[in-house]
């Protein structure tokens, strides 16, 4: 019999195993970078949904294409900068041997996707000139990377704003028994509030488990008011513009999932934004949600496969929205 869901051991996406993620930061730039490694290439898939969004590699992962696996996924700061993440995650994938090879002795070529949020306002120094450093970033984020990882102000998370507030890497897990686990992480920079208009319970509050959150309830009289926070402060912080707010995340699970699955996956993740940013999807955001499979456990076939996907996907939101509110609550 399948137990109550409850969080993997760690509550972290690595309770999916096999997984590994890696941080690093940059404290003079307040940048950093977010890598998830996946040995051997996993399914994946990816669902945008913010109205501008920086992405890489993203069309590999469409269900209609060939070989829509990932060898790793990044997450960086420094907005179209950031992008070069990824060069740095490859280089380190491919000299450990990790990718495919199309032809006799070329180099192994790995999969990599990514993801950019914008946080190049938050006063670090950015005088980079011609050496920004996410390539040398997305080396270090590699050498990092392992089951256990810091949340909050740390990779891309490090110069992230929620809101008016500060934002950061979040992660949890959920274990629906039978060796179904779904895990999430985010990276958390939206224009909108993780937090009701109390300022302290979070959106996500009636998803939280053993307080991993604060445990703060709101007041039962408490009504949802205008979802925008305060215009002005974020209009001096230059929030209004497209793509100067991002969510990014991954959602992963063990269960065995075609591309196409995965993709739903990403799709019925993405409520997990609504359930833990208000508002969420906007111009000024470039939401992503990136799906992995480790394809570990099979989930049959016919209805009761459709019936799973649905609870992963439910699962999947849920656990994203609580990642969410951890990044925000750990940041400092």
């Amino acid at each position: 019999m399948p137990h109550p869901p409850r969080p993997g051991p760690r509550n972290l996406i690595t309770d999916v195993p096999g997984l590994t993620v890696g941080h690093a930061t940059d404290e003079a730039v307040r940048s950093g970078v977010t890598a998830l490694l996946c040995p051997g290439g996993w399914v994946g898939a990816v669902d945008v949904r913010g109205g501008g969004p920086g992405i890489r590699e993203s069309d590999v992962l469409r269900p209609e294409n060939t070989f829509s696996r990932a060898h790793a996924i990044v997450l960086s700061g420094g907005s179209v900068f950031g992008l070069a993440a990824a060069d740095g995650v490859v280089a380190a994938l491919s000299a450990a041997g990790h990718g495919v090879r199309l032809a006799a002795g070329s180099p192994a070529i790995p999969i990599v996707p990514g993801a950019v949020l914008h946080d190049l306002g938050n006063g670090g120094d950015k005088a980079w000139g011609l050496e920004p450093p996410y390539r040398a970033l997305g080396l270090a984020a590699v050498a990092a990377a392992g089951e256990a990882f810091p949340l909050g102000s740390v990779g891309a998370g490090r110069g992230a704003m929620a809101g008016v507030r500060k934002g950061g890497v979040g992660s949890a897990s959920l274990d629906l028994g039978d060796g179904l686990v779904v895990g999430a992480l985010a990276a958390v920079n939206p224009v909108g509030s993780v937090h009701m208009p109390d300022g302290e319970a979070f959106w996500a509050w009636p998803f939280e488990i053993d307080g991993e959150f604060g445990g703060r309830v709101p007041d039962p009289s408490a009504r949802a008011v205008d979802p925008v926070p305060d215009d002005s402060k974020l209009a001096a912080l230059g929030r209004f513009a497209a793509g100067a707010n991002t969510t990014l995340a991954v959602v992963a699970t063990t269960a065995a999932l075609t591309t196409a699955e995965a993709t739903r996956l990403a799709m019925m993740a993405q409520d997990g934004l609504a359930r833990a940013i208000r508002p969420a999807h906007t111009p000024f955001d470039g939401d992503v949600v990136f799906a992995l499979s480790s394809e570990a456990i099979g989930i049959g076939e016919g209805p009761a496969r459709s019936l799973t996907i649905a609870r992963l996907g439910s699962a999947a939101a849920d656990t994203l929205a609580r990642a969410i509110a951890r990044g925000v609550f750990e940041a400092t």
